[in-house]
């Protein structure tokens, strides 16, 4: 009795073990699997965030380049049209220097008819007497017109005493001397008129067909290039 009681405990001893070790594999096994889940739910979502953080590196990079692209584009056009305005405005100077040359040419043909010119010598001397205001004048012109600028001093005082007298109702006189010196003799090359002074130089009058030419040119310059160039801005 006694062995085969002692029989029925070792067989229950190895069925508790066999059952303990059961449970201690089942308890590895399901933690293995837990391991094994959150290993892998780690995995995914490290993965998930790699992949979300390179496209969206993917993405910021597309947009700068993209941006970068827009902002050389634009200034690639940018520097085009100020190229293009650039030429333009070259080529509309060039025309307007054109035109000047053109008018010193038409002064030339004035200067050449000598009766046409000396009347407009004497007209430029009184408007500038007329601007001056001054009892005594000098005039300097090109020693080539010195001769005729002489033969119309007289006439020339006369009529601005005239003038003021008409327009102003103020009794004034002037007096009209040539330069005598020679290093202030207008250039050969300038297209003529004269230039008035007082005061010893500290008054000047520049009454020169080049600088009224130049003041014409100022004065419609706008003119000028609408009717020359109405479709450029």
């Amino acid at each position: 009795f006694f062995s085969q009681h002692q029989k029925m405990n070792s067989q229950d001893a190895d069925r508790q073990i066999k059952q303990m070790v059961n449970f201690i594999l089942q308890e590895a096994q399901e933690k293995a699997n837990e391991i094994r889940i959150k290993t892998e739910h780690d995995f995914n979502l490290e993965k998930q965030m790699l992949v979300h953080n390179a496209k969206l590196k993917i993405q910021d990079e597309y947009s700068r380049k993209e941006k970068e692209r827009e902002i050389n584009k634009r200034i690639a056009r940018s520097a085009e049209i100020c190229a293009s305005r650039r030429t333009k405005m070259i080529a509309r100077d060039e025309l307007l220097q054109i035109l000047i040359e053109d008018a010193k040419q038409q002064c030339a043909k004035v200067t050449a008819d000598k009766a046409r010119y000396k009347k407009l010598l004497k007209d430029l001397i009184v408007q500038g007497c007329i601007k001056l205001f001054e009892t005594a004048v000098t005039i300097q012109c090109r020693a080539v017109d010195k001769k005729v600028v002489e033969s119309v001093l007289s006439e020339a005082e006369t009529e601005y005493q005239q003038t003021v007298k008409k327009e102003a109702n103020v009794d004034t006189h002037v007096k009209l001397t040539i330069d005598a010196a020679s290093t202030r003799e207008l250039n050969a090359n300038s297209s003529g008129g004269v230039v008035l002074v007082a005061h010893g130089g500290k008054i000047i009058c520049d009454n020169t067909l080049d600088t009224r030419i130049m003041q014409v040119n100022y004065d419609l310059k706008p003119s000028i290039r609408q009717m020359l160039f109405p479709l450029m801005k």
